[in-house]
């Protein structure tokens, strides 16, 4: 017995319609893209361009230079102070991303609860976000050199008697807290809205299953918001990699160079001529960065699909 394949079915199109053409920009538009165009050139595109060309050379920021190729780099690889402040600002960054991921989706749990006053209180806890950097750094700063030293005397806590600015061991930490205060808002706010866009019927219906709070979390939550919290992540591993204010307005890189973060290197170096030889280090520094951003976007647009 032969099987027979039925026809491919083809969907005519209806008599008299024809495909939409696509619609074409108004010229308009672009003109005002131009002064932005501009802008972007003149302040970023060149001077990067500039500064990478510039690497490459012997170069001071001034007068006469020569081509020294791949030295810089080569010098910058085998400078342990170099290396010191890469490893610190990464080991920095990766410490507080989980601090400030971990408190911020624990208060986005609860400022979504049902509990009073939560509108105000998400008012309140966003306020660190809109304050200046060096200015939390300052203050900060007075709080640890002398309020919490003051307290810890008090009441005979010997570990905190001494400011831990002053301490290379623990300096790291006053960073790790400041930094974390201040990012904690903006994490907070994309937890939020990803909290509020899980259907309340997913919770309705475990809860008639029986499944607990925790199991909520574990089942539900947690899954939903697994795209929220890798956005947060590399947003914040991005952003921390740049740290400069607070740790100047805090530590200056102290005690020592143990808190000197690339940023603060790239720029001490411009002060004493090392103007080529930092450029090769914004450049690697340029390209870590890069790199994470184009993993943000990749996770960006998979979200948004």
């Amino acid at each position: 017995m032969t099987l027979m394949t039925p026809p491919a079915r083809h969907t005519a199109r209806p008599h008299g319609l024809r495909p939409t053409p696509k619609k074409r920009p108004d010229p308009t538009h672009f003109l005002f893209l131009i002064p932005t165009l501009v802008a972007f050139t003149l302040c970023i595109a060149l001077p990067a361009v500039m500064g990478i060309f510039f690497s490459f050379t012997n170069s001071v920021g001034y007068g006469d230079w020569d081509f020294v190729g791949l030295a810089n780099y080569q010098l910058m690889f085998t400078d342990p102070a170099i290396m010191a402040s890469f490893w610190f600002t990464l080991w920095f960054s990766a410490v507080t991303v989980i601090v400030t991921n971990v408190i911020a989706f624990l208060l986005a749990v609860g400022l979504t609860s049902q509990i009073r006053a939560r509108v105000p209180m998400r008012a309140i806890f966003v306020i660190p976000m809109v304050v200046s950097p060096i200015i939390i750094a300052f203050v900060f700063q007075f709080l640890f050199a002398k309020t919490l030293p003051a307290a810890a005397q008090a009441v005979g806590f010997g570990p905190l008697e001494e400011s831990i600015l002053a301490n290379p061991d623990l300096a790291w930490a006053s960073i790790v807290v400041v930094t974390a205060w201040q990012a904690i808002p903006q994490a907070l706010l994309i937890y939020i809205a990803g909290l509020l866009a899980i259907p309340a019927d997913l919770y309705e219906a475990s809860a008639l299953d029986g499944a607990g709070a925790w199991q909520q979390m574990r089942m539900i939550t947690i899954p939903l918001m697994a795209s929220y919290i890798s956005i947060n992540v590399i947003i914040a591993f991005k952003n921390f990699l740049n740290a400069y204010d607070i740790i100047v307005g805090l530590t200056e890189g102290g005690p020592g160079t143990s808190t000197r973060s690339v940023a603060m290197t790239i720029f001490s170096g411009f002060e004493t001529g090392d103007y080529a030889y930092q450029m090769a280090t914004a450049t690697i520094f340029f390209l870590i960065t890069l790199a994470i951003a184009l993993v943000q976007l990749r996770l960006t647009r998979r979200k948004d699909q």
